[in-house]
């Protein structure tokens, strides 16, 4: 299974909307994004996700009283946690925070195999405590191409897909032996 995991939109609809677009052309079923999505006007571009979709806030927050009620009430595939998301998928327990820093401490407490993370607009991938932690970067493109993560829950690969023009694809993790869980 692929999971699309997105952060740091900031309103760039275009970004969005092509991060989407290849994460329902790659056929992934989960859409992880954590966090600074900021405006609700952002949320039907990001609904266009054809599987489910898990959002948290960051620091830019936007009306956080318009984006969890459109979630609710509007939005049938995007499910708003807050601050903190924690899903099951396949047997593994993902997590996901905005902040680095929280993120890592998630991490190693062992309790999850992904933890994802957004805020810095860095793209990495680290192993901490037998757990993957996740971070795709941005879509906002300000200082980076904009981008993002497709993970494999079956080879545990990680691709970065860089969403502007033109778009790449790139594998920039895969375990030669399964060292992680």
């Amino acid at each position: 299974m692929l999971i699309a995991i997105l952060s740091d939109s900031h309103d760039q609809i275009l970004h969005l909307q092509r991060a989407v677009q290849h994460a329902n052309k790659q056929g992934a079923e989960i859409l992880i994004h954590c966090g600074d999505l900021i405006s609700p006007f952002m949320l039907p571009y990001l609904g266009k996700f054809k599987g489910q979709i898990h959002l948290i806030y960051g620091n830019n927050v936007g009306d956080q009283h318009l984006i969890s009620s459109r979630c609710e009430k509007e939005m049938d595939n995007i499910r708003h946690h807050g601050i903190f998301g924690a899903i099951s998928v396949k047997e593994l327990q993902i997590a996901f925070h905005h902040y680095p820093e929280l993120a890592y401490g998630v991490a190693e407490t062992g309790k999850y195999d992904i933890v994802c993370c957004g805020h810095n607009h860095i793209c990495d991938v680290k192993e901490i405590n037998n757990c993957l932690l996740l971070n795709p970067g941005d879509l906002l493109g300000k200082e980076n191409p904009p981008g993002f993560l497709l993970f494999d829950t079956n080879t545990w690969a990680v691709h970065h897909v860089t969403v502007g023009d033109p778009m790449n694809f790139e594998t920039i993790f895969c375990p030669t032996s399964k060292t992680i869980r």
